[in-house]
């Protein structure tokens, strides 16, 4: 049931209970929660098309417009690092008919912290967090970067010379600020260019105008043959990428950062919705967890590279207090 995902996601799954991670992906009796739903739901998804956060999206609608017994239409909402998702989410009923899928760490997080946005995070309530992924530091193949040393080196003794790509805003991001302030080079010194997607960070990699990114490692599998994989951003090794994990690949250097989480896919409403309706907001937890219960939905899921995993509303609303404090320390060095 777990195939498919990073060990990231698998360490998150660990920090609960066990039993209590295992006994959740069983099904649960729908709660009557007046005759809700009667009607379609909208799932506003915070990227544009082909992306991750789509890609999960539109992969569960059907199987939850199953669990729900009525139709749930996908659209899509792209635009200042999901701010304009975010918004348009905030602007709908609290009646539990608009569902909102997106990426949420870091994106959400740093609408907040770096972006001026007019919510809080504790504007949204998060049903669950299934798809976990962490980051990868690679070098275009050609670039002649064979370690994360080497290519820090470079960045400090000629300045303006090497040029990296990231998602604007992204842990992928933030580290590579984090790995230069930590060796005391300028931030000026690197060539740093940002994108809207991972796709196009990534293609700019593979087709060697920059030299390196830092992006989420799952989702780079096909530009491999054009990377030479520098580190995972992770406290272990990953058999995915053969790749030291980041700290020790900063050894010979005597330097330490501290490991971001990465990407954290999934679903939220917002938290009036909760409020105002929670026998609605139970029912659509359970039928978020009784799909991702089924054998066909995991079957379907792991065929397409997507993660699949139940942590429920507690543990996805703490993961994401933590990933904003921590990125709450750091977020001068995104601004």
């Amino acid at each position: 049931m777990f195939e498919g995902i990073s060990q990231t996601g698998r360490k998150v799954l660990m920090t609960g209970t066990l039993a209590a991670v295992l006994a959740s992906l069983t099904m649960t009796a729908p709660v009557a929660a007046d005759d809700y739903p009667d009607r379609p739901l909208d799932m506003v998804v915070g990227f544009g098309t082909g992306g991750s956060a789509d890609r999960m999206a539109r992969a569960m609608s059907n199987f939850l417009a199953e669990e729900l017994e009525t139709p749930v239409r996908v659209t899509n909402r792209p635009g200042a690092g999901t701010q304009v998702s975010a918004n348009y989410i905030l602007s709908r009923p609290d009646d539990g008919y608009t569902l909102y899928a997106s990426t949420f760490a870091p994106y959400l997080t740093n609408t907040i912290l770096t972006g001026g946005a007019s919510y809080a995070i504790d504007d949204f309530s998060f049903v669950n967090f299934q798809w976990f992924d962490l980051d990868l530091i690679a070098a275009n193949k050609d670039s002649g970067f064979e370690d994360l040393p080497s290519l820090l080196e470079e960045i400090r003794d000629n300045p303006g010379q090497v040029r990296g790509s990231v998602v604007q805003g992204s842990a992928g991001h933030l580290m590579v600020r984090l790995l230069l302030d930590e060796a005391g080079i300028p931030q000026d010194n690197l060539n740093l260019v940002t994108y809207n997607s991972g796709g196009e960070a990534r293609s700019a990699v593979a087709g060697g105008q920059v030299h390196f990114t830092s992006i989420s490692a799952e989702g780079s599998e096909g530009i491999r043959e054009f990377l030479t994989p520098l580190a995972v951003v992770n406290d272990e090794r990953i058999d995915q990428w053969d790749a030291p994990p980041i700290n020790e690949a900063l050894e010979p250097m005597g330097l330490e950062v501290p490991v971001l989480q990465g990407s954290m896919r999934g679903f939220a409403v917002s938290s009036e919705m909760e409020r105002q309706y929670p026998e609605r907001f139970e029912a659509l937890s359970e039928a978020i967890q009784n799909t991702l219960a089924r054998k066909d939905v995991q079957d379907h899921l792991s065929a397409n590279d997507i993660g699949g995993v139940w942590v429920g509303p507690e543990r996805a609303n703490e993961l994401m207090q933590t990933n904003y404090e921590v990125f709450e320390k750091y977020a001068h060095l995104l601004k």
